[in-house]
């Protein structure tokens, strides 16, 4: 099994719904995000999947939570945007765009949701 990881920052907005704390309150971050990829083959030239392409992948995710009050945006305005449902939703999306351009050989493994530079949440299947 051959594994990629790459890394992307953000910086939005959030409040915790159903939560006692300093966290009920809007209040911001500087999100960093890790994505690690798995698959057994490697394409023609060798790779897993290019960071570049990765990157590529990550981009529209990140560019819509970025500069963003979380909350407002879907699918958010449902659910907590608390690091663990950020790391799932990074997962799922990704994986989607994954699966249409790889054929189902790559695959998230895991998503690391950063929202200070010591804590962290992971999501995985």
């Amino acid at each position: 099994m051959y594994e990629v990881t790459v890394e992307a920052g953000f910086s939005s907005g959030h409040y915790l719904r159903n939560y006692r704390g300093k966290c009920e309150n809007p209040h911001g971050h500087n999100y960093k995000v890790r994505v690690t990829l798995r698959g057994k083959e490697l394409d023609e030239a060798g790779l897993l999947l290019d960071f570049k392409l990765l990157k590529q992948v990550m981009r529209p995710v990140v560019e819509y939570l970025d500069h963003q009050m979380i909350n407002d945006l879907p699918p958010f305005t449902g659910i907590n945007p608390s690091a663990e449902n950020l790391a799932r939703y990074f997962f799922d999306e990704t994986n989607k765009q994954l699966h249409e351009m790889t054929q189902g050989r790559v695959t998230v493994k895991d998503c690391t949701i950063y929202e200070t530079d010591t804590t962290t949440a992971t999501y995985y299947e």
